[in-house]
């Protein structure tokens, strides 16, 4: 049992009066330390003070895939945990299991909250205060950063929905001239009066033109030169405007051979208004495919926006991790730049049941690290495969310069950051590891050198949980 003679000689309690140590004592017992054996543990809430007598107990903290020493009381009067005596919030910051044998002055916190009140009151609103503000400007910044993300993240979607938005409304407006353009020629064909053998004719070459992109150049100066030879000839067959409907032809791949099929099936005075006609019908094609592409596009990135948002989702799926590694790309391809994206994934990978719009969190996170780390030009590997313990493992490697082997050590930490403030992501690799390890029940590690820089997760088969 715990004596007021146990206390006195432990400088942590100079100032405290024989009848102060005895009722710490009343409100507390003793534990004993065994080699081993836990005492509390990382993330649980912070209410229990516990204060070493003699012994070892060792301190440790969950990094990666492994339980790394932190910190050890080995000295008599050493304590720790039982911050929620002035944070009702704290947690355990790490995870302590017994040294070597020996004992421990147990408190809990709310006992040792009321002592301290009663004793210091000044000094526990100090405390508080302290942890209160400090929480706030944590919070306060981590909330601007995220501001910061999503709108980049909204830049980035609105520039990429942009050039596909613009492009439909410039071929809807082409679309419009060209067909304009067919209805007056088919009137000027009707006025010249071709019979319907010479039309079926005509259509026949026009089919043929539509199909003739073997014809089309792969360079614009071939393309420019074989409008020169069409307008030319057109000049030469009294073609009025030749180089506008010289530059239309050549477009849909037609050339002077397919000009001159044209006048052997319609009349001299029709040539103009049949040109002009395959030309327009070439033209419609082709604008009708480049809209279709444009608004699949479109299509595309508000797929890829609810796919990442997990908008119409609930909170736990089964999913393919691939589909929100996609999704998450399309979201910061705008910032991607020259960076390469090379993807391997297994084609058996398999589904698992796990949180999407949180995982998202995670492969944002990981992705634009690795951008940052190749500052917009380099390769960035994308690996998803089966792993053989069961679930997948997700690698996200750069070709950066890699991480110093101090910063590696301390990439998990809380708060810790090499970024400036207002850069990244706004969502640290301590919140990641959460989502991975405490709300999924997996690991996630780093696997760094300079050039290859590998950030491995590894995910169950089903949540914690689910």
């Amino acid at each position: 049992m715990i004596t007021v003679s146990d206390l006195r000689p432990l400088s942590l309690f100079d100032g405290l009066s024989d009848a102060q140590l005895g009722q710490l004592i009343e409100a507390g017992t003793e534990v004993v330390i065994q080699a081993g054996v836990e005492l509390f543990h990382e993330g649980d809430p912070a209410d229990s003070w516990y204060v070493l007598l003699d012994g070892v107990i060792d301190l440790f903290r969950h990094v990666g895939r492994e339980d790394m020493k932190v910190a050890a009381l080995d000295v008599p009067g050493r304590w720790s945990n039982g911050l929620r005596a002035w944070d009702e919030h704290a947690v355990c910051l790490a995870t302590a299991i017994g040294a070597e044998t020996g004992r421990a002055l147990h408190v809990p916190a709310l006992a040792l909250r009321s002592l301290l009140q009663e004793w210091f009151p000044f000094g526990v609103h100090l405390l508080a205060g302290m942890s209160g503000t400090a929480r706030a400007i944590e919070w306060t910044a981590r909330e601007r950063q995220s501001l910061v993300r999503l709108g980049t993240l909204a830049a980035g979607l609105a520039h990429e929905l942009n050039n596909p938005a613009a492009a439909a409304i410039r071929n809807v407006a082409a679309l419009k001239s060209a067909i304009d353009a067919v209805q007056t020629s088919l009137a000027s064909l009707s006025s010249a009066q071709i019979t319907a053998e010479q039309f079926a004719a005509l259509d026949s070459i026009r089919a043929e033109g539509d199909g003739a992109k073997r014809l089309e150049p792969v360079d614009p100066l071939d393309l420019a030169d074989r409008a020169e030879e069409i307008a030319a000839w057109l000049g030469e067959h009294g073609i009025s405007s030749p180089w506008e409907t010289a530059a239309q032809l050549a477009a849909a791949g037609a050339d002077t051979d397919l000009c001159a099929r044209v006048a052997t099936v319609v009349p001299t005075h029709a040539l103009e208004s049949a040109l002009t006609w395959i030309a327009g019908s070439a033209a419609t094609t082709s604008l009708l495919a480049q809209l279709t592409d444009s608004t699949r596009r479109i299509s595309e990135l508000v797929a890829a926006t609810r796919s990442y948002t997990q908008v119409d989702r609930g909170s736990a799926q089964t999913i393919d991790v691939t589909e929100g590694i996609e999704s998450t790309l399309a979201m910061l391809s705008g910032k991607l730049g020259r960076v390469t994206a090379e993807r391997s994934y297994d084609p058996d990978l398999p589904r698992i049941d796990a949180y999407p719009g949180e995982l998202n969190q995670v492969w944002t996170n990981l992705i634009d690290n690795a951008v940052d780390a190749m500052s917009g030009t380099g390769t960035l590997r994308l690996v998803a495969r089966p792993d053989p313990n069961g679930g997948v493992i997700v690698e996200i490697g750069d070709s950066g310069p890699g991480m110093p082997p101090e910063v590696a050590a301390r990439a998990f930490e809380a708060f810790y950051t090499t970024k400036d403030v207002g850069s990244g992501t706004g969502l640290g690799l301590d919140i990641a590891q959460r989502i991975v390890v405490e709300r999924h029940g997996g690991t996630i590690e780093i696997d760094s050198r300079p050039g290859d820089t590998v950030m491995r997760v590894r995910l169950p088969l089903r949540a914690r949980g689910h």
